[in-house]
């Protein structure tokens, strides 16, 4: 399936004189919003340097013989969902996304966390692999959604693509994440891991390749202000043999995904719809995401 796009991608340098000054308030009004959240994060971040603690094993997958006919058991648990962080980041950033999802039945949450020494996508996806087979393994469950901010969903993509995980993963959402590299910050070329960030890096390239009977379904929110993405339309999914919905997020910077509102509210709609069914999974609403 085709991926389903969104509004058109205009660069900047292509905006009417008369929207400049509304766009020039809109991305001051972001800028500050992003400062505020880095305060907030940075106050954060101490609490989310350690592995959080693992939730106890789930019941067997089956039912034994002393238990109740099939139709008087309980309908089956939602997916677990594991949250995976970007670049130099913890666990700390979803604080509120997990607050969130635990209010909306989501009983199974928990993040993993990397090291920020890391040097390679493909290590990172190979330890996320590892963790979720252990979580299935605790939860008794055959799949997990996996939530992945920036370089947390270029990892899990690796993981679902190359690493047989969409056999694992019934939805993977990305945020602001570079799928097809992202030309920020050349400078940032000295560590490893932003070099495979770019559009010409072998891990990119990898993720080009072809993908047939993939099984995950991807949902990406990219915003029009991240500042991140270079170009901004690198935050979408485009491959021609994977599941795709990308959703557009106006007035808000990369940090703010993860704990905006209505992305939380488009990510529990993402990950509440049916893989199997088709159509969108994000609704088209007034709060800042737009969907084709």
């Amino acid at each position: 399936m085709k991926v389903t796009r969104t509004l058109p991608f205009r660069p900047h340098c292509h905006l009417l004189p008369t929207r400049l000054t509304g766009f020039s308030i809109a991305l001051l009004k972001a800028t500050a919003l992003e400062l505020a959240i880095l305060a907030g994060h940075l106050l954060l971040y101490p609490s989310g340097v350690l592995p959080e603690r693992r939730q106890p094993l789930a019941l067997p997958r089956h039912p034994t013989p002393s238990a109740p006919p099939p139709e008087t058991l309980p309908a089956r648990a939602k997916p677990p969902v594991l949250l995976l962080h970007g670049f130099i980041d913890n666990r700390s950033v979803f604080v509120l996304l997990r607050r969130s999802l635990a209010q909306h039945g989501r009983q199974h949450v928990e993040s993993l966390n990397y090291s920020p020494l890391t040097c390679d996508i493909r290590a990172a996806a190979a330890l996320l692999a590892r963790h979720v087979e252990e979580v299935c393994e605790r939860t008794g469950q055959d799949r997990v959604d996996i939530v992945g901010h920036s370089l947390g969903g270029l990892i899990a993509r690796y993981y679902v693509q190359c690493l047989d995980g969409d056999r694992r993963v019934g939805t993977l959402v990305t945020l602001g994440t570079p799928h097809s590299g992202t030309r920020v910050a050349p400078l940032a070329d000295a560590h490893p891991i932003v070099r495979q960030m770019r559009p010409e890096s072998s891990v990119v390239e990898e993720l080009k390749r072809p993908a047939p009977g993939c099984r995950t379904r991807f949902v990406s929110f990219w915003s029009d202000l991240d500042q991140l993405m270079v170009p901004l339309e690198t935050a979408c999914v485009d491959h021609a043999d994977l599941r795709v919905q990308n959703v557009r997020v106006t007035g808000i910077g990369h940090l703010a995904l993860p704990v905006h509102p209505a992305v939380a509210t488009g990510i529990r709609q993402a990950l509440d719809a049916d893989p199997a069914a088709g159509g969108h999974a994000v609704a088209k609403t007034g709060d800042g995401l737009t969907v084709a």
